[in-house]
């Protein structure tokens, strides 16, 4: 059983985002049931070099790619018991960033073909089928029935693409993509990689994979929409056959309130003990002590996707409550400008840390008692499910993932592990957020709900099953 899992980041490698956590615990989870599974990703620049340390060069070759000749080196080794090989090639790859490059479609034209034409020197004998990630991967499955449709050691290799957010789409233009993939007109038409004028990378991974994946059930049927789809809801639509949506999972082992290095009283279910971290949270952020206090934790991108819009617009009236708050993260500037100027506004109350920190996200995640999650759109989401399991209550709109993973709280019949609403709209945020204040000041109450968020399986083990059973159903295992 060998899978090919192609990506474009994986922890503990190089991480941007949530799809570097999927790839560097899902293959981990596939070979402990008995699915193995090498992870293929570009050498960065920026990775670490103790990261490399075990890692070997084990082939250099030319691969061609429209008029270029561009060198590849082939790495190897294996972290958390998983092969990993890297595509190395410093022209396009030793840089501060991984994405963001005016060069990015030619980057990744090259990654993507070099994977491919590195056949014969992985040191499996063969890929049952290439599992290829967001957009980034998107041509390996085009490829794979063009190019290299042929090719002794890929003939009848299958293919399975995951789109983990569809806003990202790898758009480029038709003649662009033309010079860079050697191809001619009869692949740019609607039945191949042309889109609105353009050409897509996401669509080629749609278009022309066996099978089709996305992280959460839900978020599944919503591409299926206007709304969601992002100009892809036909298309998706067209091949739902062939679209499942499995939620992702989280590694419990580096996610665990007992053995977290970066919190001060480790902890499973015992609120008291979990109250000493968010002491500790507020005196490191100057915030009065006060373990009675709820206090709201957001560790995000700041983007709009996130709902930030709605967190912004009621930030004032909420800090009237009693009540704290503290968000961590980066991005669009008029977010970062509003949260900074929150924190003079509201000295006692709120607090932004601008930027990332694993230390500090762990922290808010075992010091606060809710975690805010608002989101427009959210095809899986991770935080959910980090807050879940440091017995920290979401507080989530009922989209994508977190629509699948929280259950709004019903006092009536004592179910329920979070807070939730349905339509974006501030004033629903607000009363959900108020309503989750409300059943705080009861403690017997928050100590359910905390329970029966504490009985979920975070874990990539489900999620892997249906994985394995994906692969099997595809016919090649």
């Amino acid at each position: 059983m060998n899978v090919l899992f192609a990506t474009s980041e994986a922890v503990p490698v190089a991480k941007t985002g949530g799809l570097a956590d999927v790839a560097g615990a899902l293959p981990k989870a596939l070979e402990e049931l008995g699915v193995h599974t090498a992870v293929v990703m570009p050498k960065y620049g920026l990775i670490k070099q103790e990261m490399l340390q075990d890692f070997t060069r084990i082939a250099e070759f030319e691969v061609a790619f429209g008029w270029r000749s561009q060198y590849v080196g082939l790495w190897k080794g294996t972290l958390n018991g998983v092969t990993y090989y890297l595509i190395d090639n410093e022209y396009y790859f030793k840089r501060g960033g991984l994405y963001g490059y005016g060069d990015d479609a030619e980057r990744f034209v090259f990654f993507s073909v070099a994977v491919l034409a590195a056949a014969y020197f992985y040191e499996e004998e063969g890929f049952e089928l290439v599992h290829c990630n967001d957009w980034q991967t998107g041509l390996i499955p085009f490829l794979l029935k063009q190019r290299f449709a042929d090719h002794d050691y890929w003939r009848g290799t299958g293919s399975i693409f995951t789109i983990h957010n569809l806003m990202y789409q790898g758009i480029y233009g038709i003649e662009q993509m033309k010079e860079l993939l050697g191809a001619g007109d009869e692949c740019f038409t609607a039945e191949g990689l042309e889109f609105y004028g353009d050409a897509s990378c996401m669509k080629a991974g749609v278009q022309f994979a066996d099978k089709l994946t996305t992280v959460s059930p839900t978020y599944a049927l919503e591409i299926q929409t206007p709304y969601y789809g992002e100009r892809m809801d036909s298309l998706l639509s067209y091949r739902r056959e062939d679209l499942f949506g499995i939620i992702n999972g989280i590694d419990t082992e580096h996610y665990d309130p007992m053995k977290d290095p970066h919190i001060k009283m480790p902890y499973r279910n015992s609120l008291p003990r979990k109250r000493k971290n968010k002491l500790d949270l507020q005196e490191e952020m100057s915030l009065p002590l006060d373990e009675r206090i709820p206090l709201i934790g957001l560790v995000s991108r700041l983007v709009e996707q996130k709902g930030l819009d709605l967190v912004i617009a009621t930030l004032d009236e909420l800090l009237q409550e009693q009540v704290q708050m503290i968000v961590l993260g980066s991005g669009d500037e008029k977010y970062e400008r509003y949260f900074y100027e929150a924190s003079l506004r509201h000295p006692d109350k709120f607090r932004f840390w601008l930027g990332y920190s694993d230390r500090m996200a762990s922290r808010i995640y075992a010091g606060a008692d809710m975690f805010a999650m608002p989101s427009r759109f959210e095809p899986c989401g991770l935080s959910q499910l980090i807050s879940l399991r440091y017995r920290t209550v979401p507080i989530v709109r009922e989209t994508g993932g977190l629509k699948d993973t929280v259950t709004p709280y019903n006092e009536a019949a004592y179910e329920g592990n979070g807070f939730t609403f349905a339509n974006y709209n501030a004033h629903d945020y607000l009363f959900t957020v108020k309503r989750a204040l409300h059943f705080y000041q009861a403690q017997e109450t928050w100590q359910r709900i905390v329970d029966n968020g504490s009985r979920d399986d975070y874990s990539w083990r489900s999620s892997a099953k249906q994985y394995k059973a994906l692969y099997q159903k595809l016919g090649r295992i």
